[in-house]
């Protein structure tokens, strides 16, 4: 039986819309999945390309119902179009976008923004936040979290024992202390930690050369300290192919790696490439997951009929 995928519009007045009906009516997403898209009731109306509380709202409505429907198991994983985060603040929401709002909502204590995609696959260790408070964010207790979250995650996208490195912060990895020292206070020590802990993991390498070395195969994941460190390089190599997937949900939850763009909104040129490419990876990982859970049931009931 092929996996139920919520496909959430995400803004109304962007692009959201669009390419969430695009995806759903794609043949690869249909020989894939089962699509169900998830918006705004028909009869609400929104500006395109205007920002408004009202879209912002809606949005984070459309996502509580599809959460819900996930965790009912009347979909077995979500797909994402996206919101915005002026939107949500206009409309008086506490959370900056998805990530932190899918945290909430499913009581999730730990979670990882990754893109993946089969160039290169980044994980950021802090997220929404200014530059400027990126080194108090990157404490030894958060990397460790974030490393172990990662080395549990990417054996479901079958990589079986990923082999991390981690970026520094600072300019050649801080050269031993000459340009700055979260490498030598937080980030060695929680590498340190997580190898004691039996997870491959190396570093803090130079963020100049580290995706570099990633996109040729020394590695197969990349912890950036901050949300461009990872970003551009992803971006670069595998715009529109990269998806955004939450680790740490007791959910499956992927998205596209593009904003709302407003400036091209309800002008029917959007493209659902990422779209496209979200709700397939949210479907194999649906058809992994399902597979996982009959094996352990098979197991148990082996188990069972010895007893």
């Amino acid at each position: 039986m092929k996996p139920r995928i919520a496909i959430t519009v995400g803004d109304p007045a962007g692009i959201g819309p669009e390419v969430a009906a695009k995806a759903a009516a794609d043949p690869r997403v249909l020989a894939a999945c089962e699509p169900i898209v998830y918006g705004p009731s028909p009869t609400r109306t929104f500006a395109a390309g205007e920002l408004s509380a009202a879209a912002g709202r809606a949005a984070y409505d459309v996502i509580v119902r599809a959460v819900d429907a996930a965790r009912r198991g009347e979909v077995q994983a979500i797909a994402t179009a996206p919101v915005n985060k002026e939107a949500f603040r206009l409309a008086g929401l506490e959370w900056s976008g998805h990530t932190d709002l899918l945290a909430h909502l499913t009581g999730s204590s730990h979670v990882a923004m990754m893109f993946y995609s089969e160039a290169l696959r980044v994980v950021l260790a802090t997220v929404h936040i200014a530059l400027a408070e990126v080194p108090k964010a990157l404490t030894q207790q958060s990397l460790e979290a974030t490393i172990a979250l990662t080395a549990r995650e990417l054996p479901r996208f079958g990589i079986a024992r990923p082999r991390i490195a981690v970026a520094g912060l600072n300019p050649h990895a801080g050269e031993h202390g000459l340009f700055g020292h979260e490498e030598e206070i937080a980030i060695g020590p929680a590498i340190a930690a997580c190898r004691a802990n039996g997870v491959d993991v190396s570093g803090p390498y130079p963020g100049d050369t580290v995706f570099v070395r990633a996109r040729r195969g020394d590695f197969d994941v990349v912890v950036a300290c901050y949300h461009d460190q990872g970003l551009i390089p992803v971006k670069l190599v595998a715009f529109g192919q990269a998806v955004n997937v939450t680790l740490g949900l007791p959910i499956i939850r992927t998205s596209v790696d593009h904003g709302t763009a407003f400036d091209i909104a309800g002008q029917g040129i959007a493209d659902p490439e990422s779209m496209i490419t979200a709700v397939l990876l949210a479907a194999r990982l649906a058809r992994a997951d399902s597979t996982l859970k009959s094996d352990v049931s098979t197991v148990k009931s082996e188990i069972s009929t010895r007893i």
